[in-house]
C-alpha cells in the first residue's frame, strides 16, 4: 500500500511539474471558434474587405485591399515581458510591386500584424509592425515613413514564399528592445491590416489564428 501511494504521489508530482512548465497562452484570434468577436474595424482610407473563409488549415481571415486602407483592431492588455512570443500564420498572393518601406508613397503592405503600446498621451503611442515586406530585407527594420513611433520589422520579404502558408513566431520583448532601444510598456492591443491606399495597388492576404505565449 505504501509503495502504491508513493508511486501515485510521484506521478502527481510529475504531472504538476509538467503543468507548471507548460506554456501559458493568450488566444488572440481563433477564427474557427470565435469568428471576429472582439475585433473592431478602423478605417483610414476606404475599407479593406475582411471575411472569414475556409482554407486547407481551417477557418482563416481573408483580406483584400483595392487602393484601400483599413484594419481590424482587438483591445488586449498584456505584459510583453511575460507573454513575449507572438505566433501566427499567414499567406499572400503577391507583394505590392510599387511598395517601398522608406517613403510615404510606398507605405503599403499585403500583410501585417502589429502590436500597439499606448502612451500616457496619444502622441506617445508606439506600434511594433510585423510586415510581409516589399523591398526591405527579411530581419531588418525601419521607422514608418509617417511616424517614427511605428517601427516596421520585415518578418518575410519579397515573393519567394508567395502563395503558401508560412508560420511565424516573434519574440516581442526582444524585438521591442531592438527597434526602440528600451524596455516596452504594457501592450494595449493587436491589429491586422492589409493596405494599398498609397500605391493604389491591389493585394490579398490570409491570416491564421494568432496566439501569445509565455514560452516557445
Amino acid at each position: 500500500m505504501i509503495r502504491a501511494i508513493t508511486a501515485a504521489l510521484c506521478c502527481i508530482c510529475i504531472l504538476l511539474c509538467s503543468f507548471s512548465v507548460s506554456a501559458e497562452e493568450l488566444e488572440v484570434a481563433r477564427f474557427g471558434v470565435d469568428g471576429l468577436k472582439g475585433w473592431a474595424a478602423r478605417e483610414f482610407k476606404g475599407r479593406t474587405d475582411y471575411q472569414l473563409v475556409q482554407e486547407e488549415n481551417g477557418t482563416v481571415l481573408k483580406a483584400q485591399a483595392r487602393g484601400t486602407a483599413s484594419g481590424l483592431v482587438k483591445t488586449l492588455s498584456f505584459d510583453p515581458s511575460s507573454y513575449r512570443y507572438l505566433k501566427w500564420s499567414w499567406k499572400v498572393d503577391h507583394t505590392v510591386a510599387t511598395g517601398d518601406e522608406t517613403i510615404r508613397q510606398g507605405d503599403d503592405y499585403a500583410a501585417r500584424i502589429y502590436i500597439i503600446f499606448p502612451g500616457r498621451f496619444f502622441w506617445q503611442t508606439r506600434a511594433l509592425n510585423y510586415i510581409w515586406a516589399n523591398k526591405l530585407p527579411r530581419g531588418e527594420f525601419v521607422p514608418n515613413a509617417f511616424t517614427s513611433n511605428a517601427m516596421l520589422l520585415a518578418v518575410e520579404s519579397g515573393s519567394s514564399k508567395v502563395g503558401r502558408w508560412v508560420s511565424e513566431e516573434r519574440d516581442v520583448l526582444a524585438d521591442y528592445r531592438r527597434v526602440f532601444g528600451e524596455e516596452p510598456p504594457r501592450a494595449g492591443g493587436i491589429a491586422i491590416m492589409t493596405d494599398t491606399d498609397n500605391t493604389g495597388a491591389e493585394a490579398t492576404a490570409w491570416y491564421g489564428d494568432i496566439t501569445l505565449s509565455t514560452s516557445r
